[in-house]
């Protein structure tokens, strides 16, 4: 049984009489097994495991969990348990309900929002404030549904954005637009399947006799109102409130911290003992992390013994210098390369260590940052793929269109809507059969000033100017190339994607199709477009050089995508475990080189926290954006716990590039790795500012 190998703190909490327990566990203090010791409970007490859900921050944390029950249980058993993340467990059950549900990814939505904002125009607003841009806007926005659970935007915007006053009319009306687009074709991103699973919670009977949610620090208040809609007889959350890391994601960390005042008979387990880091890491972290209030007490105990290394600084006087000494220790490390990682808080941090590893030839993968699947050239691939499987999908066709010239997300819109009419409602049947008695398939543009709404085409293009480009007869009747905004760069481009379409529409494996997608013409025009993007320089020119080595690494990613096809069979489940599981495939081998938050439950024998100089870690510029200096000190603390023998944390005083000296972080001056002087009392002073200005 799995409760046999709980120590009596973790014992205590597996084994809590039904209610609301909350468990503090600290880095490395085996929230993992008290977990599974207490699914293991319920399950000999009678309780079925369809009656069990738990929540995790990723799938692959649900799935090690129910592994690991397994073991146990049998995986019959294990396998009826609800297990996942907010959002694949509410996709489950809106799916299981027949909701119409097109599950697409922020970026996609992007995508969409920016058509619907094109349109608007604030230039007859007279005010000193710009207008948001239309990426910024939507962030707002999906800040908002994440925080704010009874005003309206347009409410919220005038009292958390005053000096927006102006303009919040026409915010609000690009969100009711985008969000009539939405419901019309079924497209929903991870908020919105939160909100809707709330809305059905509300009115159903979910069945769960518990709810287990791991990572509870990391909440925000519209999955706790999920959970209080499915209004589970008990709960058992798990967390810990100095590794709340997510507040620019909307984060609540009083929802830990008010647990036992909104459950008036909560009871709290605290799990003490340590088994991970060596006495001096842990000391280390404490040390720094008990700067920040506290909301429980703890003290925690350090099972493992022996000599182990002190944490060690390293000091350089410029930022490559930096980079290269480091990529010079690893190599030199007796360390095997999988168990060392290299902690970074920003992504130009992380460019500069992966180029020194690659440089001496030490192998390095990276998560956190730009990732392989949100590389655009993977997003285009699957884009196409998107469609094929479903032609409704008016967002991937859009985002595709990023790629042309002249046709922005508005016009792409346009496009789409005007192929679906002359195809009788099918988007194919519009590119390869249109009714060309259609004469002007293009909607009449809406007026309406107070919305910043303004008509800017009054009549039709001239389809002959297109004649010199060698399009097949079909698609040069197309009455889509009338419309007046499209350039011919743009309608070869759609040509393109046309004799793309017909090449992959039957086509049954997705191996075969990803490889005919990476063969043609359109995505070699998507390849060079990027490529070429990639290589341009300051004055303009191209480094042909460099172009040759993007297309290099394009190829490179393609390569890896078609091997990722090879256990699927069916077009919908390839697609959907490219979207719902992207973010915890990682690709290659050697040193992980790890953003703070993607090293979250992570562990490796030797670590290097880099680049802890101020400004850069804490990041002074987030901190003035709705941050804090407690949240700066979480990360940095969530990214010391990661190391359990050797910990090195460096610092350089000098940016060549930039021409900017460093000081060194406020951190190190609270590790005691740097005695503390008249920096560290104006670093204090500057943060005692910058929080009073908040």
């Amino acid at each position: 049984m799995p409760l046999s190998r709980l120590n009596s703190d973790q014992l205590s909490a597996a084994t809590a009489p039904s209610g609301e327990n909350l468990i503090i566990a600290s880095a490395g203090t085996g929230k993992t097994s008290t977990i599974v010791g207490r699914i293991g409970h319920l399950l000999s007490n009678g309780v079925e495991p369809h009656e069990i859900l738990l929540l995790t921050f990723t799938n692959k944390a649900a799935a090690e969990m129910v592994e690991r029950v397994a073991v146990y249980f049998g995986k019959d058993v294990a396998g009826k348990i609800d297990a996942g993340t907010f959002h694949a467990v509410s996709y489950r059950w809106l799916k299981k309900s027949n909701a119409k549900v097109v599950l697409k990814q922020q970026r996609e939505l992007k995508t969409l929002f920016r058509s619907v904002y094109e349109k608007r125009s604030f230039s007859h607003i007279e005010h000193s404030t710009s207008a948001y841009g239309a990426n910024y806007l939507y962030d707002q926005y999906s800040f908002f549904q994440n925080t704010e659970m009874e005003k309206d935007f347009e409410a919220w915007i005038k009292e958390k954005r005053s000096d927006h006053e102006e303009y919040a009319l026409i915010y609000a009306g690009v969100i009711d637009e985008f969000e009539e687009l939405k419901k019309e074709y079924g497209f929903v991103n991870f908020n919105d399947l939160l909100l809707h699973m709330r809305e059905y919670a509300k009115s159903a009977d979910l069945g769960y006799k518990e709810v287990l949610i791991d990572e509870y620090q990391d909440t925000n208040a519209l999955q706790g109102t999920l959970v209080d809609a499915m209004k589970p007889p008990s709960l058992f959350c798990v967390g810990d409130y100095d590794q709340s890391i997510y507040a620019f994601n909307g984060a609540d960390i009083s929802i830990i911290g008010s647990f036992t005042t909104k459950f008036k008979n909560a009871k709290v387990f605290t799990l003490k003992k340590n088994y991970r880091s060596s006495v001096p890491i842990l000391a280390l972290a404490n040390k720094v992390i008990s700067r920040n209030e506290r909301i429980y007490p703890k003290e925690l105990e350090v099972t493992r013994t022996g000599n182990f290394m002190k944490p060690t600084m390293l000091m350089y006087e410029e930022l490559f210098e930096q980079y290269h000494g480091i990529a010079g220790k690893i190599r030199n490390s007796m360390t095997p390369h999988e168990d060392i990682a290299v902690i970074f808080r920003n992504n130009s941090t992380a460019d500069g260590i992966e180029a020194a590893l690659r440089e001496i030839n030490v192998a390095c993968k990276r998560k956190g940052g730009v990732s392989f699947f949100d590389s655009k050239e993977i997003k285009a691939i699957l884009d196409i793929y998107t469609l094929m499987v479903n032609e409704s999908d008016m967002m991937s066709f859009i985002h595709l269109f990023d790629y042309a010239r002249g046709v922005g997300s508005a016009v792409a819109k346009e496009i789409f809507i005007a192929l679906q009419k002359v195809g009788g409602g099918s988007m194919f049947m519009g590119l390869n059969a249109p009714d060309v008695s259609i004469l002007n398939p293009f909607e009449k543009r809406i007026k309406n000033s107070q919305l910043g709404l303004f008509d800017d085409f009054n009549e039709l293009g001239n389809r002959g100017r297109f004649a010199t480009l060698g399009f097949d007869k079909r698609f040069f009747e197309n009455p889509i190339l009338k419309h007046p905004k499209l350039t011919k760069d743009a309608a070869t481009y759609i040509h393109e994607y046309y004799q793309l379409t017909k090449e992959i529409t039957n086509l049954k494996r997705p191996s075969s199709v990803v490889k005919k997608i990476v063969e043609s013409k359109f995505f070699g025009h998507i390849a060079d477009y990027l490529a070429t993007k990639r290589a341009t320089l300051q004055n303009g020119s191209v480094d042909e050089e460099q172009k040759k080595s993007s297309l290099d690494n394009i190829k490179r990613k393609t390569i890896i995508l078609q091997d990722l096809t090879s256990p699927y069979n069916d077009h919908e489940r390839f697609l959907n475990a490219m979207i719902l599981g992207s973010q915890d495939l990682t690709q290659g081998e050697g040193v992980n080189l790890l953003s703070i938050h993607a090293s979250k439950g992570l562990e490796f024998k030797e670590v290097y926290v880099i680049d802890l100089s101020d400004g850069r870690f804490p990041n002074r510029k987030l901190m003035t954006r709705g941050g804090s200096l407690d949240e700066e000190r979480r990360l940095f603390y969530v990214a010391v716990t990661r190391a359990k023998d050797i910990l090195y944390l460096s610092f350089a005083k000098y940016d060549k590039i930039k021409k900017t000296q460093f000081v060194p972080s406020i951190f190190l001056y609270e590790a005691d790795l740097i005695k503390k002087d008249d920096v560290y009392e104006t670093l204090l002073a500057k943060s005692s500012k910058e929080e009073d200005d908040d």
